[in-house]
């Protein structure tokens, strides 16, 4: 085990009467006044931020979740030897943990979608995404990823927390825990219409981290309703009322936590402190009422098939504004087509395409593009042989995400999957992988973001994890 920075280093909590009621009447507040603090100084004596191990690339990020694995072979990785081969075997052995079914079958099936390249990088996009395809010049795309689980449940987990079987931290709560947050009054890590299956709660998890690193969600299951709200005491209270409430709440919490020195108790204490603080800033940063109408319609609002997701985007530039560290976007669990590809994949880029582009342009003329990194893709991709009917299988072998600002490289491609799609065959880049670089842009060392827990340290890459530093502008 390399060496561990001695400011991510933490034994489980032991608590005397004084420091039970130190942690509980300042927790959440002191810790963020601290970072906030610490910032403010590095800023002056020119010293790296309290949880930094480097200077940052990025500052935050906003991460697309596509839920159940798009088509790498259909969206942004032209396969010209697979469209010609459409129909005939395919000439290699079908991955181990495929359906039988369709190993016996193996038949290619080209993509439905025409490819065209884009920009001045000359990237491929295919006619499934018009208006991410006028972006290429502002993506990253890594052609190689890797992941492990062919099962959905395995692989969104390996997605979100580095693990396909144990219970871990997620990586918005990694963050979190490793940056603090940048705006006192809102939590570092949100989670905007969460995956309900499939992990659930898992996917924005703190696990054996302090509860206050676990997301903060926003609508559930790929939706957000037009009159979206985080939850709080009791907004319908006067702050008078309310802080009195609180004050009898924290005092019955901190009475259990001397009694029980449960970690839990301390981690609900600063998330009543921090859902009384919230109430200042966050109803004004949620309404999107004020934003004008050419903003709305950048994203697609008010419109279908856009508007959901539209909504959701539009949310999370917000939130990147406002000083979230970590924000979540994800859609419901659609993208899944073992048959019908045909009908899915169109009605599901009819919905993201618009918004996610939207989003790109928000960032960029806000000059936000630069120290937000945006990250889009599933849990893996889908194989490049047919399925039922008109359908793929789920291939984690090979598959597609892009990142964009943030410190990587604009209007690139890294990587490569075989001449048909199915397997990373050039500068692969596992999950693992993936994880190191977003913490190493966010100016921390994965090796060092570790928390001692039953007995060992633990860090979000395990063992695992090479930071893409070829990926870097």
């Amino acid at each position: 085990m390399n060496s561990v920075s001695a400011c991510h280093r933490f034994d489980a909590p032991t608590f005397s009467r004084r420091t039970a009621l130190k942690t509980a009447a300042c927790g959440f507040g002191s810790l963020a006044f601290s970072s906030l603090a610490s910032a403010a100084a590095g800023g002056a004596s020119g010293a790296l931020p309290i949880g930094l191990h480097h200077a940052p690339r990025a500052r935050r990020v906003i991460f697309l979740f596509m839920h159940g694995g798009p088509s790498q072979v259909d969206t942004f990785d032209y396969k010209p030897r697979l469209q010609a081969d459409d129909g005939k075997r395919l000439p290699f052995a079908p991955a181990d943990n495929l359906d039988p079914a369709a190993a016996s079958q193996a038949k290619l099936m080209g993509s439905p979608w025409a490819f065209k390249q884009h920009g001045g990088s000359g990237l491929w996009c295919s006619e499934l995404f018009p208006n991410v395809a006028r972006h290429m010049d502002d993506l990253c795309v890594i052609r190689s990823m890797q992941s492990k689980g062919q099962s959905h449940g395995q692989a969104v987990c390996m997605m979100h927390t580095g693990a396909d079987n144990f219970v871990r931290p997620s990586l918005g709560a990694w963050v979190s825990y490793g940056l603090g947050t940048e705006n006192a009054n809102l939590p570092a890590f949100v989670s905007i219409s969460p995956p309900a299956g499939h992990g659930g709660p898992r996917n924005y998890g703190s696990a054996f981290l302090p509860a206050a690193h676990q997301g903060t969600t926003v609508g559930r299951s790929g939706k957000l309703g037009k009159e979206a709200t985080f939850r709080f005491l009791d907004s319908a209270s006067s702050p008078e009322r309310q802080h009195r409430k609180l004050e009898l709440l924290q005092a019955m919490n901190r009475e259990n936590l001397e009694r029980t020195r449960l970690a839990p108790v301390e981690g609900m204490i600063a998330s009543m402190e921090l859902a009384f603080r919230m109430q200042q800033e966050a109803p004004e940063v949620m309404n999107l009422a004020g934003e004008p109408d050419h903003i709305k319609d950048l994203y697609g609002i008010g419109r279908e098939p856009t508007d959901n997701y539209g909504r959701q985007c539009l949310l999370a530039r917000r939130f990147a504004e406002a000083g979230v560290r970590f924000i979540q976007v994800s859609t419901g669990y659609t993208w899944d087509q073992h048959s019908g590809l045909l009908k899915g994949h169109e009605s599901n880029c009819a919905r993201v395409d618009r918004p996610i582009a939207g989003l790109l342009a928000d960032l960029k003329q806000r000059g936000l593009l630069e120290d937000t990194l945006v990250v889009w893709g599933g849990e893996f991709g889908r194989t490049p042989i047919v399925q039922g009917v008109n359908g793929r299988d789920h291939n984690p072998q090979g598959f597609t995400m892009w990142l964009a600002g943030g410190g990587v490289k604009s209007g690139h491609a890294h990587g490569e999957t075989d001449e048909f799609g199915y397997y990373a065959v050039k500068d692969k880049v596992h999950m693992h992988d993936l994880h190191a670089t977003l913490l190493h842009l966010m100016g921390i060392d994965h090796e060092r973001l570790t928390y001692r827990y039953a007995g060992r340290d633990f860090r979000l890459t395990d063992v695992y994890g090479h930071v893409v530093r070829e990926i870097f502008a």
